[in-house]
């Protein structure tokens, strides 16, 4: 039985397409939608899990990722 975890996604749009990233890991994907990018990094981490050992999982993971908007003075 396999266990699930939760993770941000940030998605952007980039020229023709979306990039989509996660933070916790540094892991990106893109596709032509933004579901088809979710989707793409959905995969993507899956392998990661399926293909990493334990300690690159650790080594690589972020356990605090904080998302904010910013004001900021441009002109």
């Amino acid at each position: 039985m396999s266990k699930t975890k939760q993770f941000t996604a940030i998605i952007e749009r980039e020229e023709n397409g979306y990039v989509s990233l996660c933070p916790e890991l540094d892991i990106a994907s893109q596709g032509n939608t933004i579901e088809e990018a979710r989707s793409n990094l959905v995969e993507a981490l899956e392998l990661f899990f399926e293909t990493a050992d334990p300690s690159e999982v650790q080594a690589r993971l972020i356990t605090e990722v904080f998302i904010t908007r910013l004001e900021v003075s441009v002109g």
